[in-house]
């Protein structure tokens, strides 16, 4: 488990919440590991103490071995190869006679419940990190007011739920910001179907492109993300962009908001990698059509930031 666990965490090393829920579930196996081990060493040590105060029997007299049994074949075997399975009292050894030890007696039994446990353990996990979205929009009409303006840059499937679940006791105005505008020949703008479930709930919508947010940062009241992760030192990874939105936050004294599920909380510090940001494909931006002209610069494309703890306010969690 630990070696899977390891290759998933270095194939997306961007996503450390993958470490997070291996470090769960190896949890959870050794405890519910520990609980079954206590449990069988109780069990043999009342069985001892029962032996140790049962009353003490004389030793059992040597008895002749018993004769044998011919068979129709011809083959002599012994009778008490019979008795291997033939054994009336399943405590009693077939061998000696002596009483199984009740720790090996019940060892498939105890495999079989902790591989059950461990089951139960991954469901609610699973439910946990379903429900996570729910709870944390369930705060949603305490964080926004009527009449506030609310900046959500790139909003993920969390902040969506989030702002639904305010629309529907409250009414306020909603500026959705994106990276990138729609691509020429595109009619459809971003996020068209939070829009249109907003609008449906009486809440105004503005659709802003990012170099356009120093505009609309003196009239926002508060800038709401969906963190990809929290990390040991409250920093934030995010999508790209999103930290000139709290930078520019910072400077006008707006609160931000960031929303994660307390399983995206890791226990580490970030590393210099995950501070410059993940690179992706830059031909979003650039066609490499132009060739030649594309030979003497090189275009970086961001697909991660990195938010320091000092530029967040508030982490609203499941919890």
């Amino acid at each position: 488990m630990q070696t899977a666990g390891a290759r998933l965490a270095r194939a997306a090393p961007h996503e450390p919440v993958i470490g997070n829920i291996v470090r769960r579930v190896l949890g959870l196996i050794r405890d519910e590991a520990s609980e079954n081990r206590n449990a069988d060493d109780i069990a043999s040590d009342a069985a001892s103490d029962i032996q140790s105060l049962a009353p003490s029997q004389p030793p059992p007299q040597q008895r002749p071995p018993p004769p044998a049994r011919t068979l129709t074949s011809g083959l002599q075997v012994s009778k008490s190869m019979f008795n291997l399975l033939s054994v009336a009292d399943p405590s009693e050894s077939p061998v000696t006679g002596a009483s199984t030890p009740i720790s090996q007696a019940q060892q498939p039994f105890s495999v079989h419940a902790l591989r059950s446990e461990v089951m139960d353990g991954i469901e609610e996990i699973l439910d946990e990190i379903n429900q996570a979205d729910d709870q944390i929009a369930s705060f949603a009409e305490i964080q926004i007011h009527p009449g506030d303006y609310v900046l959500a840059y790139q909003p993920s499937k969390t902040v969506e739920r989030f702002l639904v679940k305010a629309a529907s006791k409250r009414r306020f105005t909603v500026i959705l910001a994106s990276l990138n505008p729609p691509a020429p020949g595109e009619e459809e703008q971003p996020y068209a179907a939070l829009r249109k479930k907003l609008n449906a709930a009486g809440v105004s919508t503005i659709n802003l492109a990012s170099n356009g947010l120093m505009a609309y940062i003196p009239r926002v009241n508060k800038v709401i993300f969906g963190a990809k992760a929290v990390y040991q030192n409250g920093g934030l990874l995010v999508d790209s962009g999103a930290c000139i939105a709290a930078q520019a936050a910072h400077e006008y004294l707006k609160p931000v908001i960031a929303l994660c599920g307390v399983y995206k909380f890791c226990p580490e510090d970030p590393s210099d990698e995950v501070s410059r940001g993940e690179l992706g494909n830059p031909s979003s931006y650039v066609s490499y059509a132009d060739g030649p002209e594309l030979d003497s610069f090189e275009v970086e494309n961001t697909t991660t930031d990195y938010i320091p703890p000092d530029l967040v306010d508030v982490y609203l969690t499941n919890l």
